[in-house]
């Protein structure tokens, strides 16, 4: 290493030794979603939570994420306004929501949007909605300045960046895999078909076979054993679904790639990299939007305790909240009850034993622990040989999944001071360590993880803000998708007149596409009903 790395690297000890004990003075703290409100359903309810004036609606949606937006937004497009959102938090967006260091947007969770294909109109017509897309010629045109800038990704390997995520293939015997790999990703696109978002593909044999074994396990049956490639698909799994190929079913593993861009290796010209959507604020961008349409019926700072009743009774279903910012309780009754929580909350909410195929689809759910640090610094890093700055820069063998540079897609000419989005896929085993631990200790470890590649981070470091999702995502493990629980719950088959789900959780994976497109396919029933 050269004298100035050196300087650098003992600068960056220094600090992660006063972030340990607390006396560095560096800015930051736990911001975003609260734990606290979330623990309320483990608590006893309130006293007097049964008292209080009671508010009437048709429809009472819980939960604002992309599920809830995208119901309540369709329901008060075609001209129903008798229904109510309550979302936990006090602003809504679930895991897309964003947040603001010293004047500049960063994300707090999902940060960018594959362009939406044929088998998402829904997705297709919210971005037309919004002006980001329009047709000339019967073609689509994207908004370049919502198209991410380039250049797009980085992988730091071997003592430098190269351009792209996927290792460069230096081996011959690690370039044959990578092929081998691409054909059985063509293979599974023609003979079984798989879509985006995953309910407009036939569910067949074939999948309910790859959904029954793990990646891992199925990479292995097929010879795909190169060092290179198994890290690139245990990141791409760790990125898409929070867990390791070891962990999610084979059918994930493969729709990741079938459903979108299929697998090109190095020197494969015949597709480009896959463009995608991004802001500064991540998919927060989408959100915030979303919820402004839908306006005064959005109810957020709203802890859901408590669901009676049924769609089948006098009264409806009745709902006790928590109004956060009052601290008052609130009483709900509706004749129609939209769920668009996470299925372990919506279990809880109603109980055990409400709805058979609630009771089974949430017995087959887990969930991956997420932590996303925004750490905002004073001016450009100082770079390694290799590929330039990125709006994606990946470290290969790391535990942690990279970070993306907020202000890349700003127009500036020169680089300047920027918030870095850092994001870790945590195993289960660390959710305790997620609530437990300062967000010192987080940062410590996140600024370990990014030493090697940025030694002069910390002198350049200027404040901190960490998120954390203690059930960031549901993670599609072997013998999940093809759960018929599922199905059940996605078609209001819930042995409840008048309840319904949306959720990303009924295509057993977390992206904005299956749950936008859940949300706005039950507003559609709900209107017809």
């Amino acid at each position: 290493m050269k004298r100035r790395e050196l300087l650098a690297l003992g600068a960056a000890s220094a600090l992660l030794s006063a972030c340990d004990s607390g006396a560095s003075g560096l800015q930051g703290g736990w911001v975003g979603a609260s734990h606290a409100r979330g623990h309320r359903l483990r608590q006893a309810l309130p006293q007097g939570l049964a008292g209080g004036p009671i508010k009437r609606t048709h429809t009472l949606i819980i939960g604002g994420g992309v599920s809830g937006l995208a119901c309540a937004r369709a329901l008060k497009r075609s001209g129903m306004d008798d229904f109510a959102l309550l979302e936990l938090e006090d602003q809504a967006g679930g895991n897309s929501r964003g947040h603001q260091m010293a004047g500049m947007a960063c994300p707090l969770g999902a940060h960018y949007l594959p362009l939406p294909g044929k088998d998402s109109p829904e997705v297709y017509q919210l971005l037309e909605d919004l002006g980001l897309v329009r047709q000339e010629l019967g073609r689509a045109v994207f908004d370049e300045r919502n198209l991410c800038h380039s250049p797009q990704e980085r992988l730091f390997f071997e003592g430098q960046w190269h351009e792209g995520l996927l290792p460069p293939a230096l081996r011959p015997e690690t370039r044959s895999q990578y092929l081998g790999f691409a054909a059985a990703v063509a293979r599974a696109q023609k003979e079984l078909g798989f879509a985006m978002p995953t309910h407009r593909a036939p569910w067949t044999a074939g999948h309910q076979a790859l959904d029954a074994q793990t990646f891992a396990s199925w990479l292995d049956g097929q010879g795909l054993n190169d060092a290179q490639l198994r890290w690139y698909l245990d990141y791409c799994c760790r990125d898409d679904f929070g867990a390791a190929a070891s962990e999610v079913s084979a059918w994930a593993g493969l729709h990741y790639f079938a459903s979108r861009h299929g697998f090109h290796p190095p020197g494969d010209e015949t597709q480009e990299r896959e463009a995608v959507l991004t802001w500064p604020q991540g998919n927060a961008f989408l959100t915030q939007q979303m919820a402004a349409e839908i306006g005064p019926q959005l109810h957020c700072g709203r802890s859901v305790l408590k669901i009676d009743g049924s769609g089948s009774s006098k009264q409806g279903y009745e709902v006790w909240a928590w109004d956060e910012a009052r601290q008052v309780p609130e009483r709900w009754q509706a004749r129609q009850l939209v769920l668009a929580t996470p299925l372990f909350i919506a279990q809880k909410l109603l109980g055990r034993g409400q709805s058979a195929a609630l009771d089974d689809a949430a017995r087959l759910m887990s969930y991956a622990p997420w932590l996303v640090a925004n750490l905002q610094t004073r001016g450009p890093l100082m770079q390694r040989v290799g590929a330039p700055p990125s709006w994606d820069n990946v470290i290969y063998g790391s535990a942690a999944l990279g970070y993306v540079d907020a202000s890349h897609q700003s127009l500036r000419p020169d680089p300047g001071a920027t918030v870095l989005t850092a994001y870790w896929a945590l195993p289960q085993g660390q959710r305790p360590a997620l609530l437990k631990d300062s967000w010192q200790q987080w940062t410590q470890r996140v600024l370990q993880e990014l030493a090697s590649v940025h030694p002069d981070l910390s002198e350049q470091l200027q404040a901190v803000a960490l998120m954390r999702w203690g059930h960031a995502m549901s993670i599609p493990r072997p013998g999940t998708r093809g759960a018929p629980a599922l199905r059940a719950l996605a078609s209001s088959q819930t042995g409840q007149p008048g309840l319904h789900f949306a959720h990303a959780d009924l295509s057993a994976y977390s992206v904005f596409e299956e749950a936008y497109t859940h949300g706005v396919k039950l507003a559609g029933r709900l209107r017809r009903g």
